[in-house]
């Protein structure tokens, strides 16, 4: 049942009268467990598209680039240089094969 959560929710749970368990995890599992919150985190934007789901994706997704060693900074640099190379997606452009 275990899952990453948030650095104020075992605080939240405390105030809501309840003892939570935690455990810190150590690297390794904290950036397999960010990528497993990643996922999460998507299907739930998924499920309902709502502004706050994809604040949830942004923010792991922040933390998985800083656990990962690299800047937003980077990040942004990547992005801009991909679009540039092969655009963005503000076409709608929906690829169903090629004819031969």
């Amino acid at each position: 049942m275990g899952k990453l959560v948030r650095d104020r929710i075992p605080e939240i749970i405390q105030e809501d009268g309840k003892t939570p368990i935690i455990r810190i995890v150590d690297e390794e599992e904290y950036v397999r467990e960010l990528d497993r919150k990643l996922c999460e985190e998507v299907e739930e934007y998924r499920a309902d598209g709502s502004i706050e789901e994809m604040a949830d994706v942004l923010e792991v997704l922040q933390a998985i680039c800083i656990a990962r060693g690299y800047t937003l900074q980077q990040l942004e640099e990547v992005r801009r240089k991909k679009a540039a190379e092969r655009g963005g997606f503000k076409k709608r452009i929906y690829w169903e094969g090629n004819q031969d």
